[in-house]
């Protein structure tokens, strides 16, 4: 992060603890993003930081004359050593909002960054927020904010859902799937290795950029899958009539419910239509298992996989604009 603006006068910026939390959610919020991220109530928070996800000393509040003026809170899953994503960071009505909101990104950042931990700010926004004023002025002072404090945007992604109500995507015949169980994890992190050819993804582009081996990225990856509540016996590897290896699909769930957590195709399958056949079979499963929502995510850039969830019935909800910190 660049050099340190001073803080704002009569402003305190400072972890809180369990007992603060109602202090916490009485700050007025300058933009209401209602469903489009979670936990957006108290309940919802204290249930998180029940199960771990969230910390006191990642629980951050700017506080002046006792007021609660900006708030943030990162996350991470239950039972990670270190937090990864500040998925909350609100401003509130003060007229150096600005100052308060990046004294406060500076302080919680640098707390959460004092290991050498990859961190992420996510930023979320209802479609077409730079058409809307009343999202886009909320937005670009949080993108502001973020400047100021050394960050910069790395991918925009696409939030889509998928509900009942739309039906069942239709399913083809050409795949051949297989439950993790049958290939075993060397393959499983073989096929994820080979998706990141060629792949647009921001976060994955980025690794190989910094000359990560795709075995290393698929070792994390593999973790992250791991660290979700839906079970392995739920992942699919994905073969052609031929026997050759189409890519995988896994569907999963989070605290907040069911999600195609990750589905690739490998490199030399590609333009056949097989994603739109993955994410069908993932959607079918998650049905299956009773879900009343599916939700999911890819780059702005991915267009082809954008047009997939969108031929599959799901619905854009949102965008999640990433930033990370400058080196």
């Amino acid at each position: 992060m660049t050099h340190a603006s001073p803080v704002p006068a009569g402003l305190t910026v400072r972890t809180i603890t369990e007992q603060e939390l109602e202090l916490f959610f009485a700050l007025p919020l300058d933009f209401d993003d209602g469903a489009l991220r979670a936990p957006t109530t108290l309940e919802g928070f204290a249930a998180e930081w029940r199960r771990g996800s969230r910390r006191p000393g990642w629980t951050w509040l700017a506080l002046r004359d006792g007021r609660p003026v900006a708030r943030a809170a990162w996350w991470a899953p239950p039972g990670a050593a270190h937090p990864a994503i500040l998925d909350l960071f609100d401003l509130g009505a003060e007229p150096d909002r600005l100052d308060v909101g990046e004294a406060l990104l500076r302080a919680c950042w640098r707390a959460a960054a004092a290991d050498g931990t990859d961190l992420e700010y996510e930023l979320f926004l209802p479609p077409g927020w730079r058409d809307d004023p009343a999202a886009r002025e909320p937005a670009e002072r949080r993108l502001e904010v973020a400047r100021r404090a050394g960050l910069v945007v790395l991918v925009e992604r696409l939030r889509y859902q998928w509900t009942p109500g739309a039906g069942l995507p239709p399913r083809g015949d050409r795949l051949r799937l297989r439950p993790l169980a049958a290939v075993g994890e060397g393959a499983f992190l073989d096929a994820l290795a080979r998706t990141y050819d060629g792949s647009l993804d921001a976060h994955t582009r980025r690794e190989l950029d910094r000359g990560v081996p795709p075995g290393r990225i698929a070792r994390d990856d593999l973790a992250l899958l791991r660290s979700l509540p839906g079970p392995e016996e739920w992942w699919r590897l994905a073969y052609d009539r031929d026997g050759r290896l189409v890519g995988l699909a896994v569907p999963s769930g989070n605290a907040n419910g069911h999600v195609v957590a990750y589905l690739g195709v490998v490199p030399e399958q590609r333009g056949k239509g097989y994603a739109g056949e993955l994410l069908a079979e993932a959607t079918a499963f998650l049905a299956g298992q009773g879900a009343g929502r599916i939700r999911a995510d890819t780059d702005v850039a991915n267009a082809p996989m954008a047009a997939a969830f969108e031929r599959a019935g799901y619905d854009q909800f949102a965008i999640r604009v990433d930033l990370v910190a400058t080196r």
